[in-house]
C-alpha cells in the first residue's frame, strides 16, 4: 500500500513543491541512495509526471544525479548539507552533553553513523585530571565502541554483517569484538537493557556506556567515557538512568527544533 502524501502546502502553510521534493529525498535515503521513478511513485502515491518533474529540478541543482542505468541517486552536494548539519547537531547537544558530565563527572560524546563509521561530532570533557579525550570530527570502526554498539542495536542482523564483511573487524585492543556473531550477540543484549558498554574494547583501562537518542533525524548516540577504575559496573547502575533521561531530553529538544 502506497504511503501516504506529505502534508499539502494548504494544511502546512509551507509549499507543497518543496514539501515533495524533501519527501522523495527522504525516500530515496531510506531505500539504501538509488531508486527508480516507478519506485519513488509507489512509495509516494505521486504521479510519475510529478515526479518526474521534481527530480529534474533536484538533478539541475546537484542534490540528485541520473545513472547510466537512468535509476536515481542522492547527489554529491547533499554532502556539504550533511556535514554542515551534522556540526550543529552537535552544537545543539553540547548543554545535554555539559550536563552529562555534572551530573557523572565523565567526558561525554555524542556520535552518528556516517556510512560505515562511527564520527564524533560533540565532546564535553570532564573536571578530572585523568579523563578521556576523543577529537570532534575522529572517525572509528562501530564494532569497537559503545557508541558504535548503541547506533546499530537497531539495525537488522543481516545489515550489520554486510557492514561487518566491508569494513572488517581488526582489534583495536585485546578485549575488542572481532566475531560478526558476538557482535551480534552483544548488539541483542543492548536492545534488552537499552544501553551499550565498551569495556576496554576501543583503549586498554578506558570504559564507555552509550545509549541510543531516540527518533533523531539521523542514527544518533550520546556516552560517557573514563577509566575503567571510575566507571565500574557500581557506577553503571547510577550512569545508565541519567544517559537514557538525557538522552530523551535531547531528543524532545530536536524534536520540537524540527517542528
Amino acid at each position: 500500500m502506497p504511503s501516504a502524501e506529505p502534508k499539502t502546502a494548504a494544511s502546512s502553510g509551507g509549499v507543497q513543491s518543496l514539501e515533495r521534493a524533501f519527501d522523495l529525498l527522504e525516500r530515496m535515503a531510506d531505500a539504501g541512495g538509488e531508486v527508480g521513478l516507478s519506485e519513488l511513485s509507489t512509495a509516494s502515491g505521486l504521479p510519475l509526471p510529478t515526479i518526474h518533474r521534481l527530480m529534474r529540478t533536484l538533478v539541475a541543482c546537484g542534490y540528485v544525479r541520473q545513472q547510466p542505468n537512468r535509476r536515481y541517486a542522492l547527489g554529491p552536494r547533499l554532502i556539504r548539507l550533511g556535514e554542515s548539519s551534522a556540526r550543529l547537531l552537535g552544537t545543539w547537544a553540547r548543554p545535554y552533553l555539559a550536563r552529562l558530565v555534572e551530573e557523572t563527572g565523565e567526558t561525554a560524546n555524542m556520535a552518528l553513523l556516517d556510512g560505515d563509521e562511527v564520527v564524533y561530532v560533540a565532546q564535553v570533557p570532564s573536571r578530572h585530571s585523568m579523563r578521556m579525550f576523543t577529537e570532534v570530527g575522529r572517525r572509528v570502526l562501530p564494532h569497537t565502541t559503545g557508541v558504535g554498539k548503541a547506533l546499530l542495536a537497531a539495525a537488522p542482523p543481516d545489515e550489520v554483517r554486510a557492514l561487518l564483511a566491508r569494513t572488517g573487524m581488526p582489534p583495536a585492543t585485546p578485549r575488542t569484538i572481532t566475531s560478526p556473531e558476538e557482535y551480534l550477540d552483544a548488539l541483542r543484549r543492548v536492545r534488552e537493557t537499552g544501553y551499550a558498554v565498551d569495556d576496554n574494547e576501543q583503549e586498554m583501562g578506558v570504559r564507555c556506556l552509550a545509549v541510543p537518542v531516540p527518533d533523531s533525524p539521523t542514527a544518533a548516540a550520546i556516552s560517557i567515557s573514563g577509566p575503567a577504575g571510575r566507571v565500574t559496573e557500581e557506577a553503571t547502575d547510577v550512569i545508565v538512568p541519567i544517559l537514557k533521561e538525557v538522552a530523551a531530553e535531547l531528543s524532545g529538544a530536536l524534536a520540537s527544533t524540527g517542528s
